[in-house]
């Protein structure tokens, strides 16, 4: 069998501008411009973005709505240092600093929500 990657997911976004700020100043994401749209890339990985003037059809049989995902991005360093990241850019911390299991085992995380409300989750093994 061929080696198998994860390469993207959706999100969807009500506001560009805003959201792309978040993504930008609060993850670190590279901002792509595509098509009528824009896309997240962290690395290797991006998220794909469906927001105003973006149509999903007809690939997306029930297309993801702003507020609806649940991410989650690998903090490198200490959950205390992610904690004063999100602090200083005004980011609340709903849940956390708490245990959780990830891809990479076990560690620390930190739960928020982007503007739109859908869940994100940094998660430190550190």
């Amino acid at each position: 069998m061929a080696e198998i990657r994860f390469d993207h997911c959706v999100i969807a976004v009500s506001d560009w501008d805003r959201s792309n700020a978040f993504y930008r100043d609060v993850l670190g994401a590279e901002v792509v411009g595509r098509g009528s749209g824009y896309a997240y890339r962290f690395g290797a990985a991006q998220l794909n973005v469906h927001g105003p003037g973006v149509d999903a059809s007809p690939v997306a049989r029930d297309p993801v709505r702003p507020g609806n995902s649940d991410l989650c991005f690998v903090w490198d360093g200490p959950i205390g240092a992610a904690v004063e990241h999100l602090a200083a850019r005004d980011v609340e911390i709903e849940i956390g600093p708490v245990a959780r299991g990830g891809a990479g085992g076990d560690g620390q995380s930190v739960y928020f929500r982007d503007p739109d409300g859908t869940l994100l989750e940094l998660i430190s093994s550190g």
